[in-house]
């Protein structure tokens, strides 16, 4: 199996074939259910609510993006100003 590097972005990790065809599967699945919305929302232009279906785009959107980070799991970052971790103060 290939690994391919990662993008330059922090937290993400190198990904192989697997993975990245998953993504790409749920890519290609999310862009179908959005022109749905799209058709639904250009054939019933009047008689829709709008705010529904803003709200049920961003739901979709944001259960595709929660799907793949599932896949790709990036991982928390170190920041440049980090102090080391201590325990608490020791008692006498």
């Amino acid at each position: 199996m290939v690994e391919h590097k990662s993008l330059p972005v922090a937290g993400y990790t190198t990904q192989n074939d697997e993975k990245i065809a998953k993504v790409n599967r749920n890519k290609e699945l999310e862009e179908k259910v959005l022109r749905a919305l799209d058709e639904l929302n250009k054939e019933l232009k009047p008689k829709v609510d709008h705010r529904s279906l803003a709200i049920a785009r961003t739901h979709i959107e944001t259960g595709f993006m929660w799907m793949n980070r599932a896949i790709f799991q990036p991982k928390r970052i170190e920041l440049q100003h980090d102090l080391p971790i201590q325990g608490p103060p020791e008692s006498k």
